[in-house]
This record gives C-alpha cells, sequence and structure tokens, in this order.
C-alpha cells in the first residue's frame, strides 16, 4: 500500500469546496478585521479630534505614511522570507548626510550625489543578505550592527549639524505637489505599492521569497537559490530606506543625521499588523497598505490631540508590542 503526504495549499490555490459569494469571501480575509479597527479608530478620530477630517489634514496623513510606509512594503519581503531589518533609519540618515556632504563639500550634481547614495545603500544591504546566508549570521545581528554603526557615520559625515542643500528643483521631490494637491511623496507611496504587491504576487521571484520563508531547506532543494532571495530583499529594504533618507533631504532643503529615528519600528510594526508572520513564509502587501495607514492615522491624531511627545513614544511602544501579540496570536491560530 502506498502512503501518500497531503501537500498544504495556499489561500491563492486552494480550490474551494464550494464557490462563495464575494461577500463570504472578503469576511473570510484576515485582513477584515484590521480594516474594521482602522475604519473605527478613523470615525472615533474624526469625532474627537479638531480638523482631523479636513482635505489637508487628510493629504498630511498620505505624505507621513509615505515616509515609513515605503520601507514598509519592501520589509514585508524581508519578513516574509524569514528575515529582519533593523537598519532602515539609519540606512536613511546615512543617506541624507551623504548626499549632502557630496554636493556641498565634494561639489557634485544633486542627481550623481543621490545615485551614489542609492549605491551605497543597496550594496550596504546585499553584503548583509550575503553574510547572512554564506555565513549563517542572523540579519538581525547583521542590521543592528548596521543601525548602530550607520547612525555614527553620519554624525561623523555632518558632526550632528544639518548641512544645508541648495539645490531648489530637488526641493519638489520632498515637498512639491502633484497638481498643486497631491504630495509628491504620496504618490512614491502608491507606485511602491503596485510594484511591490506585483512582484509578490505575480513573478517567480515573489513566490520564490515566501518559498524561502516558508521552509529554506526545501526551497533550496526544488532549485531556488535561497541566496538570492536574500540578497535581493536586503538590497530592497537599503533601497526604499535610501529613497526616504532623500525624501528628507528634500523637505528639509538639507542632510541631517537625526532623521527617521524609529523608521525601523513603525514600518515593522506596520507589516506585522497587516498580517505579516514574523516566523515567516506569510503576507501581503495589500495588509501591510492598511497597516501603514492604520499607524499613520493613529500617530497624525495623537498630534491632532495634543498629547505629549512623550506619551506619544509610549504609544508607538505599545504599538509595537500589540503588533507582536497580534501576529502571535496568528501563528498559533494558524
Amino acid at each position: 500500500m502506498t502512503s501518500q503526504t497531503p501537500v498544504a495549499e495556499s489561500p491563492d490555490t486552494a480550490a474551494p469546496a464550494a464557490k462563495q459569494s464575494p461577500l463570504r469571501r472578503a469576511l473570510a480575509w484576515e485582513g477584515t478585521g484590521l480594516l474594521a479597527v482602522l475604519i473605527a479608530v478613523f470615525i472615533i478620530l474624526s469625532l474627537i479630534a479638531p480638523n482631523f477630517l479636513t482635505a489637508a489634514n487628510m493629504l498630511n496623513i498620505l505624505q507621513q505614511a509615505a515616509f515609513f510606509g515605503i520601507v514598509a512594503f519592501a520589509m514585508t519581503l524581508v519578513i516574509v522570507s524569514g528575515e529582519i531589518d533593523v537598519s532602515v533609519g539609519s540606512q536613511a540618515a546615512l543617506t541624507s548626510s551623504v548626499v549632502a556632504y557630496m554636493v556641498v563639500t565634494m561639489g557634485l550634481p544633486m542627481w550623481l550625489a543621490a545615485l551614489l547614495a542609492i549605491v551605497i545603500a543597496v550594496a550596504l544591504g546585499a553584503g548583509i543578505g550575503w553574510i547572512r546566508d554564506a555565513l549563517n549570521v542572523p540579519t538581525f545581528i547583521g542590521t543592528l550592527a548596521l543601525y548602530l554603526a550607520l547612525r555614527g557615520v553620519a554624525h561623523l559625515v555632518t558632526n550632528t549639524f544639518p548641512i544645508p542643500v541648495d539645490a531648489s528643483e530637488f526641493f519638489y521631490w520632498g515637498s512639491g505637489r502633484v497638481f498643486g494637491v497631491i504630495p509628491v511623496p504620496a504618490v512614491y507611496f502608491f507606485l511602491t505599492f503596485v510594484v511591490v504587491a506585483v512582484i509578490a504576487r505575480f513573478t517567480v521571484f515573489g513566490r520564490s521569497v515566501y518559498a524561502v520563508g516558508g521552509n529554506p531547506k526545501a526551497a533550496a532543494l526544488s532549485g531556488i537559490s535561497v541566496r538570492r532571495v536574500r540578497i535581493l530583499v536586503m538590497s530592497g529594504t537599503a533601497f526604499t530606506a535610501a529613497i526616504t533618507g532623500l525624501m528628507h533631504t528634500a523637505q528639509l532643503a538639507s542632510g541631517n543625521s537625526t532623521i527617521a529615528v524609529g523608521l525601523e519600528f513603525d514600518a515593522i510594526a506596520a507589516a506585522v499588523i497587516g498580517g505579516t508572520a514574523m516566523a515567516g513564509g506569510r503576507g501581503t502587501i495589500i495588509g501591510t497598505l492598511i497597516g501603514v495607514l492604520f499607524v499613520a492615522i493613529l500617530l497624525n491624531g495623537m498630534v491632532m490631540l495634543g498629547l505629549n511627545p512623550y506619551v506619544q513614544q509610549v504609544v508607538r511602544g505599545g504599538l509595537v508590542l500589540f503588533a507582536v501579540l497580534i501576529n502571535v496570536a496568528r501563528t498559533r491560530t494558524a
């Protein structure tokens, strides 16, 4: 008698026993609960926070969301692959500092300085991915080292003082408005969402990320280059962190080593709240989008309510803990 081991099917490939209605499928989606909470928080803040429900503030929320949401989308792929990146805030600060130094001190044109800063960031991210695979050093340790070292390098480059940048055409990319209405960073935000969602859903690489996160040994035996996947996902977060650093530089008209403090925690919290499993192998970009909007609306609401900045820090810390607890509960249920 021949026995067969049942093969688990993903929600995207499993054929339902019976055809479900669109409403039933929507209710079965794990992001439905978070979406309901997001709507509830939005309604509550609209009722109690002055000037929250205004067009100007809604656009402001989108702009704020862009500065960590872009990284959160790339972070989703990193976490799905079974890794983590806590260096993105320092990467953004280093990019901002290096760009300003190259333009002001070395006299390079802005476009070339920005390109070189992005290359440096991607190289550092790829290096961590290579170390993870070749030397089996956990990415948490590798990126924690970068988290400490890169912020220190940024402080050394700027001497902890902002370096003013005189490039008026560059400022549009951080503070400009498309058609005079939509913040340019919000456009980056939605473009990044579309690109990463397509990669995760419709490409061989995207499927490889999920396979590596689910079981790296099985993925390797099936012909997937685990090293390539790890290098690319770590390069992706480094790239988005560099873009965020450039947006900060354009918005502030200066290179600054103190920007993006806590960026990594906001990005990770948004991805985890959106349903990405910390153990790897599971997560969606649409879930992360909802998580980003949830975090952005909550942070904006606290400002609108005039909460003490230290209280806001406590809430942000609680949000990270809440995200982890939700993730643990989802993992146990699964």
